[in-house]
């Protein structure tokens, strides 16, 4: 029974990870196929995955649609890639005009570039259909900035903040809910920030400045700035706003900037040395965390893909050789030079991208072992 239990938890956390990958995954190469397609280039193969094939067809283009038995990532092969990365411009030159204008390396270095950025504009695009999707079907859930304690030590003690003010100002920004108060203390961490209350129907002017703390999220932990201002969580504080689709889309569409700051804002951090790198998190982690958004109900865990995808987004820009940033990288030194990178050199760049991005994938996998391994010495 034990070892019943411990497979079912195992599939219960797995199945939706597998989900929530394909689907970043799927829109990632999708950006490249469509745009690719849009200017002309064939595609050979689409793939979901890696590996011996499951599941395949071709369509009428003569792309070959598969699913592979290794569902950990996909690509999109366009027509020339092998040729163009063993002979470079030689590959290019010996092309007939007719192969040449379907190639992907034969193609004008914007064209090739578009086709590139594509892949993580899908995934900023996901996010806001997903977001758009939540907020006409769900509405949003409003908790009033109610205080119902304020924690010893904390900021909100040292400004003053008492049981049941509501806090309506920050920094002369309006606050509607206890999320919004959240996410302006987060990014505010060691900052002083004024704070209007309202106190028994008079208005208060405070001054507080958030402490920072750990906070446990799906990417890892991150340090966040806490006012320490608990909310009164009762019924009759709560309400759920409701939106037309035009409201959602630009509701989704300010949430999925908000997360590519944040994200954006962490992984700058993580490579600048402001956040420890053994708080990032892998594989094992995401796994965990969409097991548990699962089982809140499929709302929750599209709303997890959504924030993923938004990060998987940024991390492909960044320039790291292998990575789309790092393609891009070279298109933009190929249009100011006038002519593309030297092909050795490019290679010996790829080959090192390539050892970053597996070194990163060992590194965020051992620390994920590491804090599983603390959990269970408990």
């Amino acid at each position: 029974m034990s070892i019943l239990t411990h497979i079912w938890t195992i599939t219960a956390h797995i199945l939706p990870f597998l989900f929530v990958l394909s689907l970043l995954v799927f829109f990632h190469e999708l950006g490249h196929f469509f745009i690719g397609r849009w200017f002309g280039v064939k595609v050979d193969v689409f793939s979901l995955g890696f590996g011996p094939e499951i599941f395949g067809f071709d369509d009428r283009h003569g792309t070959h649609w598969r699913l592979a038995a290794m569902p950990l990532g996909g690509y999109v092969k366009f027509h020339g890639d092998v040729n163009c990365a063993m002979a470079g411009k030689s590959a290019v030159a010996a092309m007939s005009p007719q192969e040449r204008a379907v190639s992907f390396c034969a193609q004008k270095v914007w064209k090739r570039a578009a086709i590139v950025a594509a892949g993580p504009i899908a995934n900023f695009i996901l996010a806001v259909v997903i977001f758009t999707g939540i907020f006409y079907v769900n509405g949003r859930a409003i908790l009033l900035p109610i205080v119902d304690s304020v924690e010893v030590g904390s900021a909100a003690e040292a400004a003053g903040v008492q049981p049941d003010d509501l806090i309506v100002w920050i920094d002369g920004i309006k606050v509607d809910s206890v999320e919004e108060m959240q996410r302006i203390m987060q990014t505010a961490s060691d900052t002083q920030l004024a704070i209007t209350v309202n106190r028994g129907g008079q208005l208060m002017e405070l001054v507080a400045t958030p402490h920072r703390r750990d906070l446990v999220t799906a990417f890892g932990t991150t340090r966040v700035g806490v006012l320490g201002a608990v909310a009164k969580d009762k019924p009759e504080n709560w309400n759920v706003r409701h939106f037309d689709f035009v409201d959602s889309l630009r509701l989704a569409g300010s949430e999925t900037w908000y997360f590519i700051a944040r994200s954006g804002g962490y992984l700058i951090d993580l490579v600048t040395g402001t956040e420890p790198a053994d708080h990032l998190s892998g594989p094992i982690r995401m796994a965990e965390v969409s097991g548990a958004m699962a089982k809140l109900g499929l709302g929750a865990l599209l709303n997890l893909a959504a924030i993923l995808s938004i990060s998987v987004g940024l991390l492909n820009f960044f320039p790291i050789p292998l990575l789309d940033g790092g393609h891009l990288l070279f298109y933009a030194a190929e249009a100011i030079r006038g002519k593309a990178m030297n092909e050795k050199a490019e290679q010996f760049s790829i080959n090192i991208g390539f050892t970053l991005v597996t070194t990163l994938m060992f590194f965020v996998t051992y620390n994920d072992v590491v804090r599983l391994t603390r959990q269970w010495m408990r």
